[in-house]
């Protein structure tokens, strides 16, 4: 799959927000975001009239990107979650949040999802003592999320970095660089500014 090349903050400056691309960088003065919070290119600072259509396509591109997709791979999880009992937004953001690579990110063993994903495609990562090398893989209720040794001071340096996370209320730090899946995460437990319902209207259209 194809991945963003370029400058990742000119994707938080697009969106008007920090989406927490860029790790370390997000959380100091240094963030582009914090600097010039309008978005990037020669017209970025002329006012916008946003149509509806817009700002569903916003938030449809905004959800994409914080979690890292293609755009046939974000539409895949919209199709699997029209398939799925329940409101349709819900189960996106839950399809979204049982990602391995954004798990390790919420766990808070990673300074971003991009960081998590390279752990994982380094073979660092363990599921219930076995190796995972998929950062799509969608965690189970019950499952352990651990790193092999060679990895583990990776995860301990990152850790101390960000003393202060709290990791949310569906996943728990079990050991030092180890969670557990507590739950399935339910929408008033995940962090986001998405508005899933104008996704699955965007889609709907």
């Amino acid at each position: 799959m194809g991945r963003h090349t370029t400058a990742v903050c000119k994707l938080c400056r697009r969106e008007g927000e920090k989406l927490f691309l860029k790790g370390e960088k997000c959380y100091t003065g240094k963030c582009p975001v914090s600097r010039r919070s309008y978005a990037p290119g020669q017209h970025g600072r002329l006012p916008v009239r946003m149509s509806e259509y817009g700002l569903r396509l916003r938030q449809k591109q905004k959800a994409r990107r914080i979690y890292g997709l293609g755009e046939r791979q974000f539409e895949a999880y919209v199709e699997k979650a029209t398939r799925q009992k329940g409101a349709t937004g819900e189960k996106l953001i839950e399809l979204l949040e049982r990602r391995l690579d954004n798990v390790i990110y919420r766990l808070g063993f990673s300074a971003s999802r991009q960081n998590a994903r390279q752990f994982i495609h380094h073979g660092g990562v363990l599921v219930n003592g076995k190796k995972v090398d998929v950062p799509s893989f969608a965690v189970r209720v019950g499952d352990i999320v651990g790193f092999k040794a060679k990895f583990q001071i990776l995860v301990k340096n990152i850790t101390q970095k960000f003393p202060d996370h709290i990791p949310p209320t569906w996943l728990t730090v079990s050991a030092e660089t180890e969670g557990k899946v507590a739950a399935l995460p339910k929408r008033e437990d995940v962090a986001t500014t998405v508005e899933e319902n104008l996704i699955v209207e965007y889609y709907s259209r």
